[in-house]
């Protein structure tokens, strides 16, 4: 007696003892996951996006992270918008959502210069959304559709190609002002603004599809705080009110965020990138109605306080932050 076929599910992975090669089910045919190392041109690139000053900014900005210094132009957003999710293969920055409640998907190349082309659309309209990636798939979670209002919805793109997002599963919480980074397996969401504002971490597992499970707890429950991670740490920096709090997890375990050290500046909203050894975190509201272009840097598999790094173009709040060497990479 045969068995019934089973419908495998769009995410599947598995390895092709043929090939000798890992391989990701795209919901129409088997495709191969790229394990070479990338080129990353010179270093490992963080790339700050949009943000907020008196008025809303489409400023794309660089830096190498394994340097100091201030910001370089790198080009424009498709329009002005603070508040969006990012996330970042090792060859392509993706920005989405954003004030005023749009679900416009923006794309670069990382190790170029130039103008974010359009990529597609999220399946809903919000602000405050957050995102993570492995190199393949780039998740976004969360955010406000509406004054007053949270989503719980999880979205999901494939990175090297355009179009618009599809359903991926549901985070625990309704909320946003989430922080959010990854590992190449794991995506977690941590902090959320609801009523009132919680201090739960949720994970996925990227390269399925589902709902979020239990990670553990943040240190304290506060909202705008921004997260950035090598392949087994998570950081998350910053809060709302003006905080100066590091949170750090270890991505692969479950179990409730450590101290890390502290920020050389209080700040709610931040943007964040990373490397392999370096997270840095840029701008942001220092205090009630003031914002910084202050940026600074940690090293993320030790324990300590930022160090000055540079500065963005702009005192802004709330740029949205990248890089092609994260750990989800």
């Amino acid at each position: 007696m045969s068995l019934p076929p089973v419908e495998i599910p769009s995410g599947a992975m598995r390895f092709n003892s043929d090939s000798q090669k890992l391989e990701y089910y795209d919901g129409a045919q088997w495709l191969q996951v790229s394990t070479f190392s990338p080129n990353l041109n010179g270093g490992a690139r963080g790339v700050f996006g949009g943000g907020y000053t008196p008025t809303s900014i489409n400023t794309i900005e660089y830096i190498t992270i394994s340097s100091t210094g201030n910001t370089t132009d790198f080009g424009d957003l498709q329009s002005a918008k603070p508040y969006m999710g990012s996330c970042a293969s090792s060859t392509r920055g993706v920005w989405a959502g954003g004030s005023p409640g749009i679900n416009t998907i923006d794309y670069v190349t990382i190790s170029s210069t130039g103008n974010a082309q359009d990529f597609g659309d999220l399946l809903y309209t919000a602000i405050f959304v957050a995102g993570c990636s492995n190199t393949t798939r780039g998740i976004f979670g969360g955010g406000e559709p509406g004054p007053g209002s949270s989503t719980n919805t999880i979205n999901y793109i494939t990175i090297a190609s355009t179009g618009n997002a599809v359903d991926f599963g549901d985070l625990l919480v309704g909320g946003n002002r989430t922080a959010s980074c990854s590992s190449s397996t794991r995506g977690v969401f941590a902090g959320f603004f609801g009523a009132p504002s919680v201090n739960t971490i949720n994970f996925i597992t990227i390269a399925t599809l589902g709902n979020a499970f239990d990670f553990g707890d943040l240190t304290s429950a506060n909202r705008g705080r921004a997260g950035c991670s090598n392949s087994t740490r998570g950081l998350f920096g910053g809060g709302d009110p003006a905080l100066n709090n590091i949170d750090f997890i270890t991505i692969a375990t479950i179990g409730n965020a450590q101290d890390f050290g502290d920020l050389l500046q209080a700040r709610q909203y931040p943007g964040a990138c990373s490397s392999p050894t370096r997270g840095v975190f840029g701008g942001g509201y220092s205090g009630p109605g003031t914002k910084t272009n202050i940026i600074e840097y940690v090293t993320i598999l030790t324990q300590g306080n930022g160090i000055d790094f540079g500065d963005l173009s702009s005192t802004a709040s709330s740029p949205a932050g990248l890089s092609n060497a994260h750990g989800g990479l």
